[in-house]
């Protein structure tokens, strides 16, 4: 079993996918596109070319717990994506990913231009691992 771990964004979407056992997320690339027809079908592409089975999409909350303004969207490209591999979609709380995302490239000292392409990779793997956590699937 192969998930998919999406951070949807208007601009870039990070993917990451877990490992076959679903133990482990791993980051694997961030996709540039422009809006979210272009959005659904490269990351249909690469879900189709990582064997995805399930995608765990992040969905965007207020710190109150409420859905932001961006959580409509982020539904929106659920259906779409979820049409167009025929593959569950299901939310995970995506609070603070690019938040902890940062904070580990700092304490790792990655600096420079390659941050902006590493961030939604990484937010993606943080919402994967969140969720397989969740599941009782990932680490102890």
């Amino acid at each position: 079993m192969r998930v998919i771990g999406i951070d949807y964004g208007d601009a870039r979407v990070g993917v990451a996918v877990s490992d076959e056992t679903g133990f482990l997320a791993s980051a694997v690339c961030t996709v540039n596109v422009t809006g979210m027809r272009d959005a659904c079908k490269k990351v249909a592409e690469k879900i189709k070319e990582l064997n995805g089975t399930l995608i765990v999409l992040g969905l965007p909350k207020n710190m109150d717990g409420s859905e932001s303004f961006r959580a409509e969207k982020s539904r929106a490209f659920a259906e779409m994506i979820g049409d167009a591999t025929s593959l569950e979609v299901v939310f995970m709380d995506e609070r603070l990913s690019t938040v902890e995302a940062y904070t580990y490239m700092n304490i790792t000292d990655f600096n420079g231009k390659k941050r902006r392409d590493v961030v939604d990779a990484l937010s993606a793997q943080i919402i994967l691992q969140s969720y397989l956590d969740k599941e009782g699937k990932g680490r102890l």
